[in-house]
């Protein structure tokens, strides 16, 4: 009777491993430029491309010997600093200085009047700016 309980268990827990990965979106081809030598395998043997990526990994079966499926590069994110004055958010205050908005991590334009001169950057993933 035991083993049937753990047997329900395992049958749970691999269904329910699968709804997190289920839908994961695919990395972008940047974030998938990992040595081979130092791939992390993603998926179990015999997985294919599209399973693989399906999960949110990276699929390349071009090198003998590694992992085909495997985990991209972590997330790198980049500031940019919002051309759209609309955008600003206010960052410092009245008569800061470029150099201590800058020291803030903040963007620093003092055109045009009556808008935030410091101002917060957004910050964008740069997989999204890889072509």
């Amino acid at each position: 009777m035991e083993q049937k309980g753990i047997q329900l268990l395992s049958v749970i827990l691999i269904l329910g491993l699968s709804a997190l990965t289920e839908g994961a979106e695919a990395p972008a081809p940047c974030r998938c430029n990992v040595d081979p030598k130092t791939r992390a395998n993603c998926g179990p043997p015999g997985i294919t491309a599209e399973q693989c990526e399906n999960a949110g990994c990276c699929f390349n079966s071009e090198v003998p010997g590694v992992p085909w499926c495997f985990a991209p590069l972590a997330k790198k994110y980049k500031k940019v600093c919002p051309a759209e004055v609309k955008l600003r958010e206010n960052c410092g205050y009245p008569g800061i200085s470029a150099a201590v908005c800058e020291a803030r991590g903040c963007c620093f334009e003092s055109k045009p009047p009556a808008v935030p001169w410091c101002y917060f950057p957004d910050l964008v993933e740069e997989s999204k700016l890889c072509v």
